[in-house]
């Protein structure tokens, strides 16, 4: 693996000890947003998915990020959103909240209201309008959001995702940002993809929850101290996730079960992602109202959901629903 190597190569790893010694860790899905035909979230549904992916592995849920579109969403639907969950008997332990917004005060109105009905674990992307932007401007972003909460609960992870947002969070920035406020800052997303980003967060900030953004990173960041990882293929293979993580856990073989939740993974991002998952639950749950998303995001086209279908199948994912046609 890429991190057994120099002074890792002869490391024996006390698993379990090292997972426990973190507070968040684990298979987390980073959710999609089911939604009703005019496009407003479909609570209930919403409701059961979270449930059945916590029922099926998931040690947590990501509400509103990237998966689901959350931006899409206003600060108001994202806030009716996360109380739906909670109204349903949803623990806001097993939460954490995408809070991320272009402007500051709507990223402090999602984390207070996210603070104020039990879920302290907060998911920030760095606001995302202005490119090119310094440290020093990414850090007052940060610590502004921080000193204006001035809330012991809140638990801060900060969320790179540079080929999305467009506004990487170098490693000095969250360096700083731990350092400042120690036992808030709590953890990292790293969508990066990039393991050498991956190794450099670990390296330099081994007391946070480091989450690969993927499962593709999943074992490589385990052996290096990652705390798991957050998905968004974790809304269709939940259960496959979790088994590489458990074989890892309890220091079995993984690299069977690492292989066939990676091949899984590569089918579904060679589509757009989260039309392509929209699309599996349709078939999984027989419920065509899964396929909607909110502009700009579209359905799948006949062809590409049928690709995606004939390709799952090959791979051994359980058989989608043959009463819904491949159609947009």
């Amino acid at each position: 693996y890429l991190f057994r190597d120099n002074q890792y190569s002869d490391m024996t790893i006390d698993h379990t000890s090292q997972l426990n010694q973190l507070s968040t860790t684990g298979i987390w899905c980073a959710a999609l947003t089911p939604q009703q035909p005019d496009r407003s979230i479909d609570t209930t549904r919403f409701a059961d998915h979270i449930r059945h992916l916590l029922g099926v592995g998931c040690h947590g849920i990501a509400v509103f990020g990237t998966t689901g579109e959350a931006n899409s969403f206003t600060v108001a639907e994202r806030k009716r959103g996360l109380d739906a969950l909670l109204e349903t008997g949803v623990d806001p332990s097993q939460l954490m909240a995408g809070t991320g917004c272009c402007a500051l005060p709507d990223t402090i109105e999602l984390c207070r209201h996210a603070l104020s009905v039990g879920c302290s674990r907060l998911l920030m992307l760095p606001p995302f309008y202005y490119k090119n932007l310094d440290n020093a401007g990414l850090i007052g972003a940060y610590a502004s959001v921080i000193e204006d909460l001035a809330d012991s609960r809140a638990q801060l992870f900060i969320y790179h995702f540079p080929a999305m947002s467009g506004v990487p969070v170098p490693v000095e920035v969250i360096t700083d940002l731990a350092e400042r406020f120690p036992g808030t800052v709590a953890g990292v997303k790293d969508s990066s993809g990039d393991p050498e980003n991956l190794r450099a967060l670990l390296d330099a900030l081994p007391n946070l929850a480091i989450f690969p953004g993927s499962e593709t990173l999943l074992i490589k960041g385990l052996a290096h101290g990652a705390a798991g990882c957050i998905s968004a293929t974790a809304n269709a293979n939940p259960a496959g996730i979790r088994r590489v993580f458990d074989a890892w856990a309890a220091d079995e073989e993984v690299e069977q079960v690492e292989a066939q939740a990676i091949a899984v993974r590569k089918i579904f991002q060679q589509l757009p992602l989260v039309a392509a998952l929209k699309q599996y639950r349709a078939w999984i749950d027989d419920e065509p109202g899964w396929r909607t998303t909110r502009p700009p995001l579209q359905f799948l086209s006949p062809a590409q959901a049928s690709w995606l279908r004939e390709q799952l199948s090959a791979c051994g994912m359980p058989s989608a629903n043959t009463s819904l046609p491949d159609e947009s």
